[in-house]
């Protein structure tokens, strides 16, 4: 049995991934900034700190999910603070890692570190342009930085880039729109042909999983997605099903989204957020076997 190490252990990935391994009676060291109640947990905030050679010691696997997971591109955010934990200390433990002999470093990133392009096709991860916002900035720097660390040691490096997860429990803007729809507030989309890259907590938890044990994963980026096309309304309509509330037969028209769009550069940031293009292939992790076992369009008042 592998020993096992995951920072952000209290996620809302991290908490599905403990589990999958606690049913496999793996040892697993978790790491988070706060207490996990009745495990025994590495109190560790990377904004101002960071691990410990004896944490790592006898550790296999580390999966490093800490970090800032939210892209906001408001000028008030702090950029120092994104650069100290989704780079800074990344690299700083991924070091530690190698020094401890560690086997394998998963990094689980975001598809937002490929960047975007104006045309409306499907991403893979040979399509590389500039990140867009310190988030997805950083994330791409440590990637780099992370593979040249694989290259020059005998630790094995994998990154995964998430799409938009989603799943029991799941926070930021699914979060937001999910209440927004259950209070009333949140109006019905149009029909939009938009197409939209997702995924369910489980299966990444199964993709990070397949990449940590498969020599091919070695050196690799791959993104993580369920394989469909979905649109904002088919988003829209798959949680007004789990909240049991009728779908609207009426819809705000787009050219009133298109009309916001044009008053400020923050008012087009959240309209091509919420009916934008963001498609991604995962052809590449489904060639080294991983097959998604849900797809939004069959989730019922689980899914979210």
């Amino acid at each position: 049995m592998s020993t096992y190490l995951i920072t952000g252990a209290t996620g809302f990935v991290g908490k599905r991934l403990l589990n999958a391994l606690m049913s496999e009676e793996h040892k697993v060291i978790r790491v988070s900034r706060k207490p996990i109640p009745n495990f025994e947990t590495v109190i560790c905030d990377f904004e101002s700190s960071n691990l410990s050679e004896v944490h790592l010691r006898g550790v296999d696997i580390v999966f490093h999910l800490a970090g800032i997971a939210h892209d906001l591109s408001s000028i008030s955010e702090d950029e120092g603070l994104y650069q100290k934990i989704n780079l800074d200390a990344t690299i700083e433990l991924a070091e530690l890692a190698v020094t401890s002999a560690v086997k394998k470093f998963v990094f689980v990133s975001s598809v937002k570190a490929g960047g975007r392009t104006e045309l409306s096709n499907c991403m893979n991860e040979l399509d590389q342009y500039e990140p867009e916002g310190i988030y997805g900035k950083t994330k791409r720097e440590a990637e780099l930085k992370l593979l040249e660390i694989g290259q020059k040691s005998e630790m094995d490096v994998t990154i995964v880039r998430p799409s938009l997860v989603y799943g029991p429990d799941v926070k930021g803007n699914l979060k937001l729109m999910m209440e927004g729809i259950k209070k009333g507030w949140f109006p019905p989309l149009p029909k939009v042909r938009n197409s939209r890259s997702m995924i369910h907590v489980d299966d990444l938890v199964q993709a990070l999983l397949i990449v940590s044990n498969d020599i091919r994963a070695n050196g690799e980026i791959f993104i993580a997605t369920d394989g469909k096309s979905y649109s904002s309304r088919d988003l829209y309509e798959a949680m007004c099903y789990a909240l049991g509330k009728s779908i609207p037969k009426w819809s705000i028209p787009i050219f009133l989204f298109n009309i916001a769009a044009l008053l400020s550069s923050n008012m087009r940031d959240k309209v091509d957020k919420l009916l934008g293009d963001e498609y991604y292939s995962s052809e590449k992790l489904q060639s080294i076997g991983f097959k998604a076992q849900r797809t939004l369009r069959e989730m019922n008042e689980t899914a979210f």
